[in-house]
């Protein structure tokens, strides 16, 4: 035990750090949970897709947006969202999923919809970057 107080001491700058990402990761995660944000993996967002009909909603930028998007994205930019979330309303009680690169800033965008009282709203945990890694295809053309 000696050894990793003496390690610690030596290295107190990695384990501030350390510390720090890990209250960055809990943070997030308690953030999300305070917003009411749900969040559903590739597969569940799948499902959704497939059997309830979901509106899906890519928040990314329109460069972003032509490289590759899931198929039927409504492409709707972050920064355009305040302004353009009535045009969300029309999806009924259809769940909606919104999706990023990464998955950070869908959260954001949700926690944004529920306050304006779209409820039925999914953020895609991991983003664009989880559904390519689930091997699921993209598109290249408008929606």
């Amino acid at each position: 035990m000696s050894d990793f107080a003496e390690f610690a001491q030596q290295n107190i700058l990695l384990f501030l750090v350390l510390f720090a990402i890990i209250g960055m990761l809990i943070g997030s995660e308690v953030l999300r949970r305070v917003r009411g944000v749900r969040t559903v993996n590739a597969a569940e967002a799948l499902r959704l897709i497939n059997d309830e009909d979901a509106w899906v909603v890519d928040i990314r930028d329109a460069g972003e947006y032509k490289t590759g998007h899931l198929p039927q994205a409504r492409h709707l930019p972050f920064a355009a969202l305040k302004e353009r979330w009535s045009e969300l309303t029309k999806a009924d009680d259809k769940p909606i999923i919104v999706y990023c690169r990464t998955g950070v800033t869908s959260q954001s965008a949700c926690a944004l919809l529920k306050k304006n009282h779209i409820a039925n709203v999914y953020s895609l945990s991991g983003g664009l970057a989880a559904w390519l890694d689930a091997s699921l295809p993209v598109s290249r053309k408008k929606a």
